[in-house]
């Protein structure tokens, strides 16, 4: 199977309008920025995405709100986008809020197949409206439901011409876990090598899991909140 292709505009040709993504990242680190720069110029529409954040003004998937492209939003964090805010209070965009450790959760379960999980978290608060509570051992736990992703759209540092993938630093917490969880999982990495030339030791996601991938190109790897001391 061949899964390499040319570019982002090559690997996302194909996602439908009102298709659910799940995009890798923490913050604006380890994000697909070629891929969604790709999406924004292919116009798809109605998206779900499931993400940690939902980018910034002006980034990452703040780029597909502004183009209006997104329908719901799935994520842990949202704070640092003022575009989100203002589709979120004019009722213009359905929003999931997710404890952070849950979305994890709930990304791994749909990599291992199980179709959910029980969790502590949120219990006796909003998040657990409308959910099933069980009891174990004298503790309630709230049945939390493993996505169904039609993409995952995941960003490494290198990866290898069979798909697998390893993540540098910060960009290793979400990205692993939605690459299982993709129906079709399409990585962009910095380095694209030959197979055999990756320490098999080193790889955190399989080849197994993969089924695109591309070598992407003009990485401005933003920093979200920058923070320096005042001189004296």
């Amino acid at each position: 199977m061949n899964k390499v292709v040319a570019n982002a505009d090559d690997a996302v040709r194909d996602i439908p309008s009102g298709a659910t993504l799940m995009l890798g990242g923490f913050g604006l680190c380890g994000i697909p920025e070629n891929c969604i720069a790709s999406l924004v110029k292919q116009g798809t529409k109605d998206l779900t995405c499931i993400s940690n954040n939902a980018g910034v003004d002006g980034f990452g998937i703040g780029l597909l709100l502004e183009n209006k492209q997104v329908k719901k939003m799935i994520s842990s964090y949202v704070g640092e986008n003022a575009e989100f805010e203002r589709q979120l209070l004019s009722g213009e965009l359905e929003v999931e809020l997710v404890p952070q450790g849950t979305l994890a959760t709930r990304c791994m379960a749909t990599g291992y197949g199980m179709p959910a999980v029980f969790l502590q978290a949120g219990y006796g608060t909003e998040v657990a409206e409308g959910k099933e509570v069980r009891e174990f051992n004298g503790k309630n736990y709230l049945m939390e439901m493993a996505f169904d992703s039609d993409y995952a759209i995941v960003k490494a540092w290198k990866g290898d011409k069979m798909g697998n993938l390893i993540f540098k630093d910060t960009a290793r917490n979400f990205n692993p876990l939605m690459a299982m969880a993709g129906k079709i999982t399409i990585a962009e990495v910095e380095e694209l090598v030959e197979p055999g030339e990756l320490d098999p030791n080193h790889i955190h996601t399989p080849g197994i899991y993969v089924h695109r991938i591309f070598q992407g190109t003009s990485y401005e790897k933003r920093i979200e909140q920058r923070t320096v001391r005042q001189r004296k």
